[in-house]
């Protein structure tokens, strides 16, 4: 028994060294590395499922990708360039932006914004429904129940008249779907499959990746990304919350390619095999010159390219900064930029919902309001049904649409995807559509708060402790 202790003890020591070398923030390592030399028979196999934030392996099978479309991606690059703006006609948010992403801006593209899922499957539905070539579809979360089953039906449908389809899954946000589904999709000539997070050696244990992505694409012409899932809750069907506040985006015009080119990198990590025959030439709206740029990030990024985004917004933003997501866990580096565009005299809100669907993160949030709000940021809570779309409004110029939450998760262990959109048109319809979502929230009155229990009090700051894995 001792030396059974004194082994793990060791292992404790050994793993609380890879910590400190490798955790992404300071408080992530103090959390894990007094954890483990203090209790490592408790911390050891929490480490091992949940420690790591960086995954392995994914950037190598994206060079590789790159490597073996090196000819169509050049020809791409350069026809790409038709639709790139000058960087002299980009402000100092695009720029850097454009940066971040390793991406470019992309001009002439027309957008749709989907309010609520009513509207965003009925449009998705009608865009495979045309597809003549191929589909490609990738969801956090699918769910075999009424929408799910649907979308099966019409998938089938679209197979047996020869339109290829690939469809990725997040194993662990979809794992309640039925090995029934699975088959039957395969069994009908979909290549359906999980993205395979634990694919991998070193990913073999590790649970706490997600891909977080949701994109539909249609003969490489049209793109839908944005907060829905395939699930009948997304149709406002769910008992607990009912109405179901969620947003998409529409996309047609040449940054579908970008879009494409997010899901291949995924397909060839998680199959490991090249998707042939994919439209790459890209096709100009006709009707519209909206200017954006597609920002996916993941844990396999150098840079920390989500929480960047936030920041970048959030620095840049000097009349206006509206932020809506359903979980509100940021670090202490986003907390200060919002009180820094606070005390700038900026405009900044952030509504989250009122009711909860994760109590950890619901409880964590708490522990921010008090500190924030200090310097004029103010927080609403919506009220009509749950709240999961994942929204910015910066100034009157810029607007993001996407998958990436206000929250550590999405900032180092997700793979999500972002439009950040440069038109002011577009913008004016983020605007009416957020403040018809702040007429159904009150703002949190922070006096109210300071009046909670200390046992209360005591379970937000416990719930914070969680915050590297929430």
């Amino acid at each position: 028994m001792i030396l059974f202790l004194t082994l793990l003890h060791l292992l404790g020591v050994l793993f609380a060294i890879h910590a400190l070398m490798s955790a992404r923030t300071s408080q992530g390592a103090v959390a894990w590395v007094i954890s483990l030399v203090t209790f490592p028979y408790i911390a050891l196999p929490l480490y091992w499922f949940f420690g790591r934030s960086k995954f392995n392996g994914y950037t190598a099978a994206r060079q590789e990708a790159e490597k073996l479309v090196e000819n169509k991606l050049h020809s791409v690059t350069t026809t790409l360039q038709n639709y790139t703006p000058q960087t002299e006609s980009l402000g100092f948010l695009e720029q850097v932006s454009q940066k971040l992403a390793n991406k470019p801006y992309l001009h002439s593209n027309e957008l749709e914004l989907l309010i609520d899922g009513e509207e965003t499957f009925a449009t998705i539905f009608d865009g495979v429904e045309k597809a003549q070539e191929y589909i490609l579809l990738e969801f956090y979360i699918v769910r075999d129940d009424a929408l799910g089953m649907q979308i099966q039906e019409l998938l089938i449908k679209k197979a047996k008249e020869g339109v290829n389809i690939y469809f990725l899954y997040d194993e662990i946000g979809s794992h309640k779907l039925s090995q029934n589904y699975i088959d039957t999709m395969r069994e009908n000539g979909i290549a359906f499959y999980s993205f395979h997070t634990q694919k991998g050696i070193k990913n073999r244990f590790q649970i706490n990746f997600r891909n977080h992505r949701k994109i539909v694409i249609v003969d490489g012409k049209s793109a839908w990304i944005g907060g829905h899932n395939i699930g009948d809750e997304y149709l406002s069907k769910n008992k607990k919350f009912k109405h179901w506040r969620d947003t998409h985006i529409k996309i047609v015009g040449p940054s579908v390619i970008a879009v494409q080119r997010t899901f291949v990198d995924d397909w060839f990590w998680a199959m490991e095999y090249l998707i042939e025959d994919l439209r790459w030439m890209p096709t100009p709206a006709t009707n519209a010159n909206t200017k954006m740029l597609i920002i996916p990030s993941s844990p396999a990024d150098t840079i920390e390219t989500a929480s960047l985004m936030f920041l970048q917004a959030i620095n840049a933003a000097t009349k206006r900064i509206w932020i809506t997501s359903p979980y509100f866990v940021p670090d202490s580096a986003t907390v200060k930029a919002l009180q820094l565009a606070g005390l700038r005299g900026v405009d900044v809100r952030i509504l989250i919902p009122n009711k909860a669907d994760h109590i950890l993160v619901y409880l964590a949030a708490f522990t921010y309001f008090e500190t924030a709000s200090t310097t004029g940021v103010k927080f609403f809570r919506y009220q009509d049904g749950f709240l999961h779309q994942k929204v910015m409004l910066i100034d009157t110029s810029h607007a993001t649409v996407g998958t990436a939450n206000l929250d550590n998760r999405s900032f180092r262990l997700n793979f999500e995807i972002t439009a950040l959109v440069a038109n002011k048109d577009f913008a004016k319809k983020i605007e009416d559509m957020l403040e018809n979502d702040l007429k159904n929230a009150y703002e949190i009155d922070i006096a109210e708060l300071k009046k909670h229990s200390f046992f209360f009090k005591l379970a937000t700051h416990l719930a914070r402790l969680t915050a590297p894995v929430l």
